[in-house]
């Protein structure tokens, strides 16, 4: 891991007053860069070449003579022909001189190496650099090693795919969609032997990642990703706060449930098997009983963190799980950063942020809101890693 003191010594020599809000534009980039616009900051945006239009022309940032904002979010684009050219030492020094506050997202710790994030990005991260390598499945220290520890509840694990005995979900890598899953359920170890062997037939997983694979029972349920955010800063109300509650759209998995079940049992080859890659979101709530649970989990993932981390959850985090029919949380996944579905609630907000601070608040604002405050309180070091 970088050296605190050399991520420090980097935001000694920023101008504040001038800082920006930078990220990867991508996944959940338009959320960020409306709530930094919102607070007073500018946007930085780093595109790929070919990947530019959404950030650099649709929602391009226009501001009147005294620099309000009356149009779009992203002041600046910088493209790059492949975004690892981020690493370089030379782009590296210009995020520093343009006084650039990065924040991590999916793409980010995708499209780049992990090892070179936590030990060679020397700009500071909003957010827990250290804690970004959690989200990979397969990991000494994953987040399913996080959640134990934390006694959080989580699907049952199949270590062996011959002991198979009810429905459950096979998790791993697409083969072709590097960035997307490969996900498939099956009720009986002959399912999953038929539906692996067509999968790698066709391509969309490999020998290899089937046999690393994480095999859990499959919770019935629906699905609650619950954007939670951590502040270090808070010293009067709750440090932890909801702010607000997504769920996922997955093709070609949301066009197989829409059929009716005779129909469905008529899909063969290519359209047999469901993928499960995520394509957009949407706006949930939960009965007001089971709030509290939800804050529960986020109290014992917060205290987790910071007893097995250097700095713990610093900003936004999201618990992704589904509710079984005794109204049990059950998690599956683990965003240690700003979650994927965030963009349904930029300039809107969510009930439950809104409600809190009586105001639009999107986890973009709600970091950007964070960001204000260590500048104007003198401890942007108690949120940057």
């Amino acid at each position: 891991m970088i050296d605190r003191e050399k991520v420090l010594a980097a935001l000694e020599g920023y101008d504040l007053e001038k800082a920006k809000i930078g990220m990867v534009a991508s996944h959940s980039a338009l959320d960020v860069c409306d709530g930094a616009v919102e607070e007073g900051f500018r946007t930085l945006g780093i595109c790929q070449e070919g990947r530019e239009k959404t950030y650099a022309r649709y929602f391009r940032c226009q501001r009147d003579a005294a620099g309000k904002v009356v149009r779009g979010v992203v002041d600046e684009c910088w493209v790059l022909e492949k975004f690892r050219e981020m690493m370089t030492p030379e782009f590296q020094q210009r995020l520093r001189k343009e006084n650039v506050l990065f924040v991590p997202n999916r793409s980010f710790t995708s499209y780049i190496d992990l090892h070179e994030i936590e030990d060679d990005f020397a700009v500071p991260l909003v957010g827990s650099r250290d804690l970004l390598r959690s989200e990979e499945r397969g990991e000494e220290r994953d987040y399913y090693w996080l959640l134990e520890k934390a006694g959080m509840p989580f699907p049952k694990r199949i270590v062996d795919p011959k002991e198979i005995d009810g429905l459950v979900i096979v998790k791993l890598h697409h083969k072709v969609k590097k960035l997307e899953r490969g996900f498939f359920t099956a009720a009986s170890y002959e399912e999953y032997r038929k539906k692996s062997r067509a999968l790698i037939a066709g391509d969309v997983i490999t020998e290899e990642d089937l046999r690393d694979a994480r095999i859990e029972e499959y919770v019935i349920g629906p699905v609650f990703n619950l954007d939670f955010f951590y502040s270090p800063l808070e010293t009067t109300m709750e440090r932890i706060e909801l702010i607000g509650v997504d769920w996922r759209f997955e093709t070609s998995l949301d066009g197989h449930v829409r059929l009716p079940a005779p129909q469905q049992m008529t899909l063969v080859g290519s359209q047999e098997t469901p993928e499960y890659t995520v394509c957009g979101h949407n706006s949930a709530t939960m009965r007001e009983s089971l709030i509290e649970e939800a804050f529960v989990l986020a109290e014992k993932y917060v205290k987790a963190t910071q007893e097995h981390y250097e700095t713990g959850i610093i900003g936004p985090f999201c618990l992704q799980t589904c509710v079984d029919k005794d109204l049990k949380f059950h998690i599956y996944d683990v965003a240690p950063r700003v979650g994927g579905g965030t963009n349904v609630h930029m300039w809107v907000g969510h009930p439950y942020g809104n409600t809190t601070w009586r105001t639009n608040m999107s986890t973009g604002r709600r970091l950007a809101v964070e960001v204000r405050r260590a500048i104007e309180t003198g401890q942007v070091d108690r949120i940057v890693t």
